[in-house]
């Protein structure tokens, strides 16, 4: 279900970050288990809370929400990036 698959997201990218659920909540001005509700994918976080949460993480929208699969452009521009040129030295 996709609300599971968000909620995993949002869970992930705030520990990431180094928030517990509690300061999270706080930050956010919901309530503690309406964020716990949203991870574990039992509520939907609407697009205003989406939007308050991605730039709270300092993440776009869309690297939130990024679907299984998808490709993820930002992270190969840097894995390109970082390849070293060994065939050239």
């Amino acid at each position: 279900m996709e609300t599971k698959r968000i909620g995993r997201r949002i869970k992930a990218f705030r520990k990431l970050k180094g928030y517990t659920q509690a300061n999270f909540a706080k930050e956010l001005d919901v309530s503690l288990s309406f964020i716990g509700a949203v991870e574990r994918g039992t509520k939907e976080a609407s697009e205003k809370l989406l939007n308050q949460i991605s730039s709270l993480l300092s993440i776009s929208k869309e690297e939130l929400l990024l679907e299984e699969g998808q490709d993820h452009p930002v992270i190969e521009e840097n894995v390109q990036a970082e390849k070293p040129d060994v065939f050239n030295s």
